[in-house]
């Protein structure tokens, strides 16, 4: 069990992937700042999708920028912990995606 978390394009291409053990509770940070906690099923992601505009995925961008208190260049991704940086990731993924698709299908499994 864990949160599996994947990004798609329109083409139904993954285009951005976040893994947690279903113990780990930074998991709910990725959850908090897509503002998507119904899809948060304890142990794993419930196994629904979602599509997210561009607005919503610039929102969870500045969510983080004020939760982590940090920019969004990946130049310093070196001093991040590994689920900062992979929560980072996957949202400039997404945004990047929604900015030319002008939305992005996420699941959580």
């Amino acid at each position: 069990m864990g949160h599996d978390i994947s990004g798609y394009n329109n083409a139904g291409e993954e285009i951005a992937y976040a893994r947690f053990s279903m113990g780990n509770y930074n998991a709910t940070i990725l959850y908090s700042l897509l503002d998507a906690n119904d899809f948060y099923a304890g142990v794993s992601g419930s196994g629904r999708s979602t599509t997210f505009s561009t607005e919503q995925i610039e929102k969870a961008l500045k969510a983080y920028k004020e939760f982590f208190r940090t920019g969004d260049s990946l130049s310093g991704i070196d001093l991040l912990g590994m689920d900062q940086k992979q929560i980072l990731k996957f949202i400039l993924n997404c945004l990047e995606t929604a900015q030319k698709e002008n939305s992005v299908k996420v699941y959580f499994g």
